[in-house]
This record gives structure tokens, sequence and C-alpha cells, in this order.
């Protein structure tokens, strides 16, 4: 599936920003895997065909979640999130992404 033709502007646009956290931490030790937020519209395999297309580094699989916004209170307002989608993006064993601009 991996030979299907994706639109090179599209897949520019597919990864909003890596999320780095704690969580994404202990991910990318643990499981050599690396967190993005993506758009809500995006298909795992976008994401997979973006991130290798950006970074030149081999995905093995892409599992996504998509997180609802969690209900906020601004003083006597109610507001509320923005709906997010996050992608686990599990790179092929000896792969490295990094993100400090520096070439490797």
């Amino acid at each position: 599936m991996s030979n299907v033709k994706h639109d090179e502007g599209r897949l520019a646009q597919v990864l909003v920003a890596p999320i780095i956290s704690e969580k994404a931490t202990r991910a990318a030790e643990k499981h050599n895997q690396v967190l993005f937020k993506v758009l809500r519209s995006a298909t795992k395999h976008e994401i997979k065909a973006a991130v290798e297309l950006m970074f030149k580094v081999e995905v093995a699989s892409v599992q996504t979640v998509n997180q609802m916004g969690k209900t906020k209170r601004f003083g006597r307002m109610m507001g509320r999130r923005d709906h997010v989608k996050k992608a686990y993006v599990c790179l092929k064993p000896g792969q490295e992404l990094n993100f400090s601009g520096e070439a490797a």
C-alpha cells in the first residue's frame, strides 16, 4: 500500500507539530515512537508518507488517537479546547528523528 501517490502539498500540511512531553519522551525511549499533532482529517497512510518525506526516515507503523477537547471555564464563560488528533509514529529499528535542526 506504500506505492500510493500522495499530494506533496497535502503531506506538508498533515503534520501540525511534534508533541514534546514526558509521555512522548517515554514512548521514544521505550518503543522508538515519535508523537505528532496531525490534521483531524489525516489518514494513517498520509501520516506515514508525510513523516518519511519530511524527515527521510523509515516508518514501521502509525497509531492514531482522537482526543476530545476539554471543557474549560474562563471566569463566568464556559469554553472548550479544540479536538486534537495525535499520531504515534513507530520508527524502524536504527531510525532516529532529530528535532534540534542539526544534521546527523
